[in-house]
């Protein structure tokens, strides 16, 4: 399957190529849209086979977990489960922007989201265009980077084109995306608040929410 390709603005996105997209996801394809910094892989976070097709196009392992974005905070409970306090406060503070929260996953959510640790990661972007999406979708959708696994991150939808020729659904083409930082990832689950990966957000910032920080 040849990915069709829908000219989008991603920061003020029609309604129109929204409803596209969303179609596309309720069909079970995994599609291509523009990020804060890359191009990511969006699939309907419930569709047990869309998650499988969007790691089996990455050839991603198998324990390998896909961060979840969000329309808003509200669509976390879809997801996850026992959300400690720091989740509220640093949603809060955060969101939308480029921070990851690792949290329970909820129970039942697939294991090619979750890579079967029990976990998932989730966040609001700071973006319109995936927001719109999640939101029309009425759940969250996949935001892993849109490269085979390993290669580099693609900018622009011909780097997506090249990087899968085939298997996606579609790509929206919003230009060229700024690139940069990926999302700081803070891990919630544990006794103390962990950094994963540190990204756009600093330690600095955080510390004031968890002072209990910790690097990983």
């Amino acid at each position: 399957m040849t990915p069709r390709v829908l000219h989008v603005d991603p920061a003020s996105p029609r309604d129109e190529g929204v409803r596209v997209a969303v179609d596309a996801l309720r069909a079970g394809e995994v599609i291509a849209i523009p990020t804060e910094t890359f191009y990511g892989l969006a699939a309907d976070s419930l569709a047990e086979s869309a998650a499988r097709r969007l790691n089996a196009l990455k050839h991603k392992a198998g324990d390998s977990p896909a961060l979840l974005l969000l329309a808003s905070v509200d669509q976390a409970s879809g997801v996850a489960s026992d959300l400690p306090p720091s989740f509220h406060k640093l949603a809060a503070a955060f969101w939308p922007g480029p921070l990851t929260l690792v949290v329970r996953a909820a129970p039942g959510l697939s294991e090619a989201v979750t890579g079967g640790r029990g976990t998932v990661g989730v966040r609001v972007p700071g973006l319109a265009l995936p927001r719109r999406i999640a939101e029309r979708l009425e759940r969250p959708i996949t935001g892993v980077s849109a490269n085979r696994h390993g290669r580099p991150a693609s900018r622009t939808a011909a780097e997506v084109h090249r990087a899968f020729p085939h298997g996606l659904g579609m790509i929206l083409d919003g230009g060229p995306t700024p690139g940069g930082a990926a999302s700081t990832i803070l891990d919630l689950t544990g006794p103390e608040p962990l950094v994963v990966r540190i990204g756009a957000v600093p330690l600095e910032a955080l510390r004031p929410f968890v002072p209990a920080l910790s690097d990983a």
